[in-house]
């Protein structure tokens, strides 16, 4: 059973595909809202894996709100238009469903998403099975996948749905991610969450204070809430 939600601005279009979603046995649907801003609010607090999103919107689009999803929302597009079908491979969305639309293309387009959830979920266990003797971490960056060994990474800054690895050799990789979700990935023993939105390599670390972090020229703030457990962390 996958959570969803439908954002959709168009009352007509948001009602029949209420009734397509609450007909279908393998979906549950949390909300129907009628704009992308409603829509991230209700994310930040409710688990979503997968939405029905309208493109043209007032306001914040469909196709801006699908860059600032979470790694693991899924977006099936519906709309009235096929200008966007190319834009919606950059976003990695796994629907792209026309208005009026087909209910067997719609039963297609959420056995894909099914099928995309079954496969991260997969990802996940074997990274999770594999993490305690691997020494890198695999980062989607520029369309590609890359290893990045975890002593190449210096420290790692949070910017919305996004983080950015400083590396040693003074690249900058961009990946979408939240801090959180590197934290969980990262092995706990090397690396070290210092504040809301940055994470360091113990290993890297030059010198710090009761305040700050130093990594080569990089001054890295220690959040306020994180002080006690940074400080006795690295002074123990």
């Amino acid at each position: 059973m996958m959570n969803c939600i439908i954002v959709d601005d168009e009352p007509i279009a948001c009602r029949g595909m209420k009734r397509m979603v609450g007909n279908h046995p393998r979906l549950h649907l949390l909300a129907a809202l009628d704009s992308a801003e409603a829509a991230l609010d209700f994310l930040a607090d409710n688990p979503v894996d997968l939405l029905f999103l309208d493109i043209q919107m007032p306001g914040l689009t469909g196709m801006e709100l699908a860059c600032r999803l979470p790694e693991k929302t899924m977006v099936i597009f519906t709309t009235a238009y096929s200008d966007y079908a190319v834009e919606s491979y950059a976003v990695d969305a796994v629907g792209y469903l026309l208005k009026p639309i087909d209910p067997e293309l719609f039963e297609k387009a959420v056995s894909k998403a099914e099928d995309y959830s079954a496969l991260l979920a997969r990802e996940m266990a074997d990274a999770d099975s594999a993490r305690p003797s691997r020494d890198y971490i695999i980062v989607k960056a520029d369309r590609r996948f890359h290893r990045v060994p975890y002593r190449d990474i210096l420290y790692i800054e949070g910017l919305k749905d996004y983080v950015i690895l400083h590396l040693a050799d003074g690249r900058r990789m961009v990946t979408r991610m939240t801090v959180k979700g590197m934290e969980e990935i990262l092995p706990d023993g090397e690396f070290l969450r210092i504040s809301k939105s940055s994470i360091v390599n113990l290993g890297a670390i030059d010198s710090f204070d009761n305040n700050d972090v130093f990594i080569g020229d990089a001054e890295i703030a220690i959040g306020l809430s994180y002080r006690d457990a940074v400080m006795g962390r690295l002074l123990g």
